[in-house]
């Protein structure tokens, strides 16, 4: 019976989805917040459901995040209008390389000298949290493709999440490296040639090839020869599948490569309205498994997994959220073209989420650190602090921001 309550329940989950995005817009409230809250009533109520905490599950935790992830990684790049180029692309680029490396330096430093932990964690919550979250950031993400409106903060937002959700792999494996050999002259090398460079290289040479392969076969071969015609939605989360397992077989980042092909596949034919299709395939499958994923996390925080928190993790958090991703942000900003008050709503909407929690899950697996309960209660609690203070303020924001700052593609 407890397995028919499951199904029941994951199935009420996945209905409610349908109502979420209209129910967000009437509310202004982000539906992140409305099924965290759902799984801890759920959670509080029943004791047939399965313990969520990630110490009891690893396996499940990892593969379930890092699946989630990679679906909205191929549906962000989908939705993205804007075609690529260095300059159009400039202030992603400075996100996810100044504001990313300069988050993982000062959250390092913050978490040795401020919360005592060692070199290794702290290195790890450096590289966990600094990415903004693909899978809980949209609603300050662009629409479905061929929206033909354009803003900078959303496209921004969505470019970003994108990018650093793979590029924080290298320094992942940095802190893994620190907990088991130790930064050496020789392991700092060998991470440099691994899995900085060749694993980066890897990932955006098989995603460019994978969708270049993708649009041949979804575009160009069906104008040849229109017995080939393939127009399914789901194509996208098959090719979403592949190209992450093609490269992870050849030891790249697999993240790197989903949202690399995204884009490349989006790229190709930008006016086919069967980016359409192909976008609101991975953002049904996408919500369906977030709406799992946040009632597991509601239930996690009523069994304790922020319960080892003491003020000065607290204080961390806070300071996480509303100063250093916001400071780092304006800062890697300045320069552009870009009003302060876009300027602002970039660096403030730095969502933490769900591939934080595969980050940590996945290195916790492949090292032993120390700290391993204070590491997930940091970093559960700032990402409950994101759904928040993040879930609550977005839609009101982003109204404001498109009033004076969208126009037409």
């Amino acid at each position: 019976m407890e397995y028919i309550f499951i199904l029941t329940i994951i199935g009420i989950a996945a209905l409610g989805m349908a109502w979420m995005p209209s129910i967000a817009k009437r509310t202004y409230v982000s539906y992140s917040v409305i099924y965290v809250l759902a799984g801890i009533v759920l959670y509080a109520v029943f004791d047939q459901l399965p313990f969520p905490h990630p110490d009891q599950q690893p396996w499940f935790i990892i593969h379930i995040t890092e699946l989630v992830v990679i679906v909205s990684l191929m549906g962000g790049g989908l939705k993205i209008d804007q075609p690529f180029s260095w300059r159009t692309w400039a202030v992603p680029f400075r996100l996810v390389t100044i504001t990313m490396v300069m988050s993982i330096v000062a959250v390092s430093l913050l978490s040795h000298y401020f919360l005592g932990l060692n070199w290794a964690a702290s290195i790890l919550l450096g590289a966990v949290l600094a990415p903004t979250d693909p899978v809980l950031a949209s609603d300050v993400q662009v629409g479905p493709p061929l929206e033909k409106t354009r803003n900078n903060v959303r496209f921004s937002l969505t470019a970003e999440a994108g990018m650093n959700d793979g590029m924080a792999f290298p320094f992942t494996w940095l802190a893994i490296i620190a907990a088991t050999t130790g930064l050496t002259a020789s392991s700092i090398g060998e991470w440099l040639a691994r899995d900085l460079l060749y694993k980066i290289i890897a990932g955006v040479a098989c995603g460019y090839l994978l969708g270049r392969l993708l649009a041949y076969l979804v575009f160009y071969l069906p104008e040849k020869n229109k017995s080939v015609l393939v127009r399914d939605g789901f194509v996208a989360v098959a090719a979403t599948l592949v190209v992450y397992g093609i490269t992870e077989l050849l030891m790249g980042y697999g993240f790197v490569a989903v949202f690399v092909s995204a884009i490349t596949l989006r790229n190709y034919e930008l006016d086919h309205k069967y980016h359409r299709k192909l976008h609101d395939f991975t953002d049904q499958i996408e919500r369906m498994l977030v709406a799992i994923v946040l009632l597991l996390f509601g239930g996690s925080v009523v069994h304790g997994i922020i319960a080892g928190l003491d003020r000065y993790m607290v204080i961390f958090a806070l300071m996480f959220v509303l100063l250093v991703r916001p400071i780092l942000g304006m800062l890697s900003l300045l320069g552009t073209r870009l009003h302060v008050k876009e300027k602002f709503a970039i660096s403030f909407f730095g969502i933490r989420g769900i591939g934080s929690f595969y980050y940590l899950a996945f290195a916790l697996e492949q090292a032993n650190f120390t700290g391993k309960k204070e590491l997930w209660a940091i970093v559960s609690f700032i990402v409950l602090l994101s759904i928040i203070i993040h879930g609550v303020t977005a839609a009101t924001v982003m109204e404001k921001v498109e009033e004076r700052f969208s126009s037409d593609a």
